[in-house]
Order: structure tokens, then sequence, then C-alpha cells
């Protein structure tokens, strides 16, 4: 009788330990989510700069509103914002651009490429995680929603986001 006892607080002290670490290990994904997040927006906010100094170049050109519009549209709009911004600078001509800025438009690209994608691997880590049936059950995501992807087209070109 004793061992059953033994056991059975061994057992409920085996899932409270996993609970805890579940918990805490989906709360530190929360918060690369967050980290991920913070970046990916820097690195869109570092091409709204770059797309405002090509904008200076053409007069007349729809560019600058469009930056505008995308570093300030809500989290839930951010991304239709983005989508638009890309269309727009890929209907430019890219040939009459200065070669400090093909450089800067670039490397801000390339930067906003590489955070999307460590954002979206956040992303898919914490949904993994928090979408398994027992951390569900068990609610150790509290009542938090699950964080959605970022989808945005990269490197427009022309003819491809109209």
């Amino acid at each position: 009788m004793a061992t059953w006892i033994v056991l059975g607080i061994v057992a409920v002290l085996l899932a409270v330990g996993w609970a805890y670490h579940t918990a805490n290990r989906l709360d530190r994904l929360n918060v690369r989510v967050d980290l991920a997040r913070q970046s990916l927006y820097a690195g869109l906010d570092r091409r709204a700069v770059v797309v405002r100094a090509i904008a200076a170049e053409l007069p007349g050109s729809e560019l600058t509103a469009l930056a505008d519009r995308a570093e300030r549209a809500a989290p839930e709009a951010r991304e239709d914002a983005e989508n638009a911004l890309s269309s727009a600078l890929a209907r430019t001509d890219a040939s009459g651009r200065s070669p400090a800025l093909v450089i800067e438009l670039a490397d801000a690209e390339t930067r906003v490429m590489m955070a999307r994608r460590f954002y979206n691997d956040a992303v898919r880590d914490t949904r993994a995680l928090a979408e398994r049936r027992l951390v569900r059950w068990l609610r150790l995501g509290g009542h938090a929603s699950p964080p959605t992807y970022f989808e945005i087209i990269e490197r427009v070109t022309p003819g491809q986001g109209e």
C-alpha cells in the first residue's frame, strides 16, 4: 500500500514538473516571438526610410505616402501596407537610382527577409507547443491567442506585384 502512495506522489510530482517546464518553455517562446517581431518591425522601418530616400529622387511618386502608411499601420494591417509598398517600389525604374540607394535597399530588403523568417520560425515553434492537446487542456499558455505568421512579398520584381 505504501509503495502505491509513493508511486502516486512521484507521478503527481512528475506531472507538475512537466507542466511547469512546459509553461516556462511556452513563456520563453512567446518572449522570442516578441523580440523577433520587434526586429522585423525595425527592419521594415529601415526599409521605409530607404524608400523615402528613393522617393525623393522621383518627383510625384506615391512611395512616401505608402512608406508612411506602412510604418503607421496597425499590426493586423501591416502586411497589406508592406505589400502595397513593395508593389509600388517594383513599379519604379530601378536604373535611375543612385548606386548608394541600390545598395541600401538591397541590404534593407535582405534584413527584412531574414527577420521575417526568424519571426515566422519563432511563431511556428510557439504554435507547435501551444497546440498540443495537454497544453491546451491545462491552459499552460493562459488565455492568449497564438501568434500569427507575417507573410509579405519579398523583393518584388517589376510586373510581379501588379
